[in-house]
């Protein structure tokens, strides 16, 4: 089995669900978690604008 593969963003507990980062994600990143958004790793590139979206300032590059 591979490894798993790093996130390159995350959501953070600020997430209200509204949605805007599964209407913008290219890759459909984004999937509903508990009434919040969860992002799968496997699917995400990196581009960030999902950050730029995002009204409550909830996903975070990390590192």
């Amino acid at each position: 089995m591979p490894p798993a593969q790093q996130a390159l963003v995350a959501v953070t507990g600020d997430c209200t669900g509204c949605g805007a980062c599964l209407l913008t994600c290219p890759t459909h990143a984004f999937r509903p978690h508990g009434g919040t958004l969860h992002v799968r790793p496997d699917l995400c590139t990196g581009c960030l604008e999902c950050i730029e979206v995002c009204p409550a300032d909830a996903i975070e590059e990390l590192e």
